[in-house]
């Protein structure tokens, strides 16, 4: 393509022939190439960026729910004969003198205190249940780029690092820089994208703690 000697017009080269090109129509030829190029671009990224919803910071201080696992001890204060440490099954209830079974999972410690106390009140005087949490699970799934994926289950608290390293960490081709947590938060599902590297470089992070029935993937590095 060569300018001619008066800067009006552009010489455009088509096939064995030579045209000439106003110099305003080439310019915005160019423009509108140059606008194409960046919108690719934007839509490529957009494809392959993930919405991260970061959780809200009060959710570490909710009542804890309970799960299949965990371990509760009722005491009934005005009928020690009655007091007992139970299981929660896999259909997450509990089996109960007097009452049956009840369901327990999904219910805070309070919830399931008020429950007892209230189905017990036709059976005794003093309905009085304290319900104490002796021992508990959270159930998370862990996959992706992880030396060993599957459901395990952690003693409360667990850090969503000490829950990967239990799964073998990241294989080869595991990126801690971007590691989602997806959680359902009032009957919604939300994903939160952390970068675990920073710790592991020995700053000082504020822990994430996992919680039951989370599911973590760790992504795979990009290179």
């Amino acid at each position: 393509m060569n300018q001619n000697t008066g800067g009006g017009s552009m010489l455009r080269k088509i096939g064995n022939q030579e045209r000439t090109v106003p110099r305003r129509r080439f310019l915005a030829i160019q423009f509108a190439a140059a606008l194409l190029s960046v919108a690719l671009c934007l839509a490529l990224q957009s494809c392959q960026t993930t919405v991260s919803t970061p959780f809200p910071q009060r959710m570490a201080s909710a009542p804890v729910t309970l799960s299949q696992g965990d371990v509760v001890k009722l005491t009934f204060v005005g009928t020690p004969d009655l007091n007992q440490t139970q299981k929660i099954q896999t259909d997450g209830k509990i089996n109960l003198p007097l009452v049956g079974q009840v369901t327990a999972a999904g219910r805070s410690v309070a919830e399931l205190q008020s429950t007892l106390e209230g189905l017990y009140a036709p059976q005794l005087q003093n309905t009085t249940v304290v319900v104490t949490l002796e021992s508990s699970v959270t159930p998370v799934v862990i996959g992706g780029a992880v030396l060993k994926p599957g459901k395990y289950l952690f003693d409360r608290p667990t850090t969503l690092l000490q829950a990967i390293y239990e799964a073998g960490g990241a294989d080869q081709f595991g990126d801690l820089g971007r590691v989602s947590i997806i959680r359902v938060m009032n009957g919604q599902q939300r994903t939160q994208i952390v970068d675990l590297r920073p710790v592991l470089h020995g700053q000082p992070t504020q822990p994430i703690f996992v919680r039951a029935g989370d599911i973590v993937v760790i992504g795979e590095s990009r290179f």
